[in-house]
């Protein structure tokens, strides 16, 4: 039984999926979109369950907290993705968190990628200092955005690659039927 958990197994699977992920969204330009959404299909479910498995961490040095993501990065690969999903990158969804205005919000898949890339980037890039601080920021944020951000917009965004993928197949039907 590991009693390290910024060391644990789950970590260690978290940080590999994270850092696949974030290195296919650096690559995104050189795939076509439907590539992009049936590799997405897939690491979203994957994500989602790492995520949850992430241990509570308690951080004993919160100065070593770091983010690396740039305000010029985030808008390079938003663009990038915004550009492969045009005409498809808006949806509609419904905010759970304020559930009292009951109407629909825009969302753009681009933004929610490049939302989720910018955490998992920020926590591949901290961990990966190899403090024993460092680790535990990076592991404490990664549930905490996870819990609050990042694991909300993977859900929204898997509902509408779901339906991006399979969108052919239900005219199909329908007009069987």
């Amino acid at each position: 039984m590991e009693t390290n958990t910024v060391n644990s197994k789950n970590v260690m699977e978290m940080l590999t999926v994270a850092n696949e992920f974030c290195h296919f969204i650096e690559k995104a330009h050189e795939y076509e979109t439907k590539d992009i959404l049936d590799y997405l299909q897939k690491i979203f479910p994957l994500l989602y369950l790492k995520g949850a498995l992430l241990p509570n961490v308690e951080v004993q040095v919160p100065e070593a907290n770091e983010r690396f993501v740039t305000e010029k990065t985030w808008e390079s690969i938003f663009n990038e993705l915004r550009n492969k999903f045009k005409p498809n990158d808006e949806f509609w969804v419904m905010d759970h968190a304020d559930f009292k205005d009951n109407e629909a919000l825009k969302a753009s898949l681009a933004d929610n990628l490049t939302d989720t890339y910018q955490d998992l980037k920020d926590f591949v890039l901290l961990y990966s200092k190899g403090t024993e601080a460092a680790k535990e920021n990076a592991v404490h944020d990664c549930k905490l955005f996870y819990q609050t951000h990042w694991g909300y917009r993977l859900v929204q965004a898997q509902k509408y690659v779901h339906h991006l993928i399979n969108a052919d197949i239900k005219k199909h039907q329908d007009s069987v039927y």
